[in-house]
């Protein structure tokens, strides 16, 4: 049997005859009758009693009837996942993300993502960067959010300078400027995260000849946010992670030396060319600037609002 058998079965049993079968199937009554014929031999059933032009369905086809309803609902659902999936709002997303934004604003972005994309199914993993790069190349995940640089073939990536912040304790002398220069880190405790990363490098050229009480080391960004915000010292930090301490004893403000604290957005570009992450991607890196944005307006302790 085939689908236009189908089909045919279907039709003529709606509408309960040949010609209004075949005029919704837009081809010929005799066409119909070949396909009901041909159904019945393929099925082995009797399906009608024909009577000169009536048509009576047998019992065996009112039974059949409704398997092949619950087959058509099935193939609705496929031409509407489909659709779906044109517009960008259905598929598989597989992200991995180094945890300075795995821990904050990653799941909060895809949460809204995904608010008016019932239909895509997500995954969401925060791992080093060096792993983050490895799972992109293997094809464990569509989309990689790492710390730079990679000079690397096989990937496509996307990158923006984003300028590290000072993070210091609420009510310390340094949170009423508007500016913080390094050489006013003088003689403070330093949080700093843990050599060898690229920013950490950044960060102690930056600081290089600073003297200073003492040096707390850690290896999250979000670890540092809270002895920050506990009263440990002040750290020098990605901006994507200050904006997760937002009233939290944290007051955040502007380097006068430019330290980068940008990322990569990467995926393989010998992968499947997958528009729903071009879209991911594209609103990702407008979702973050905007952020980033209400948060430059600020000149107490974080306290935009994150947009919607």
């Amino acid at each position: 049997m085939n689908l236009r058998q189908v089909e045919a079965f279907r039709t003529v049993m709606l509408t309960g005859k040949m010609t209004a079968a075949a005029e919704l199937m837009s081809i010929t009554q005799p066409a119909v009758s070949r396909l009901i014929r041909d159904f019945e031999i393929d099925t082995k059933l009797k399906l009608f009693d024909r009577r000169g032009n009536q048509l009576t369905p047998t019992r065996e086809a009112l039974t059949l009837l409704q398997e092949v309803e619950r087959a058509y609902v099935g193939l609705s659902r496929i031409k509407a996942f489909a659709e779906e999936i044109s517009r960008q709002n259905a598929g598989m997303l597989r992200i991995a993300a180094m945890p300075a934004l795995a821990n904050g604003i990653m799941p909060r972005f895809l949460a809204w993502f995904l608010r008016d994309r019932p239909n895509v199914h997500a995954s969401l993993n925060g791992i080093p960067s060096s792993l983050v790069i490895e799972a992109v190349a293997s094809g464990q995940v569509d989309l990689g959010f790492a710390d730079g640089p990679l000079d690397r073939p096989g990937f496509l990536i996307e990158t923006r300078p984003i300028p590290a912040v000072v993070a210091v304790p609420t009510g310390h002398r340094l949170a009423d400027r508007e500016g913080i220069m390094p050489a006013d880190l003088a003689n403070e405790r330093m949080i700093t995260l843990e050599p060898g990363t690229l920013f950490a490098m950044r960060v102690e050229v930056a600081l290089a000849g600073i003297p200073r009480s003492s040096t707390l080391e850690t290896r999250l960004s979000h670890t540092a946010l809270t002895l920050v915000s506990e009263g440990a010292g002040i750290a020098i930090i990605d901006p994507s992670s200050a904006t997760e301490f937002r009233g939290r004893g944290v007051v955040v403000r502007p380097f006068a030396i430019f330290v980068d604290a940008g990322f990569l957005a990467i995926r393989r570009s010998q992968g499947s060319d997958s528009v729903l992450a071009e879209r991911f991607v594209s609103e990702f890196w407008s979702y973050h600037e905007a952020l980033l944005a209400g948060d430059s307006t600020s000149t107490t302790t974080i306290g935009a609002t994150m947009i919607a």
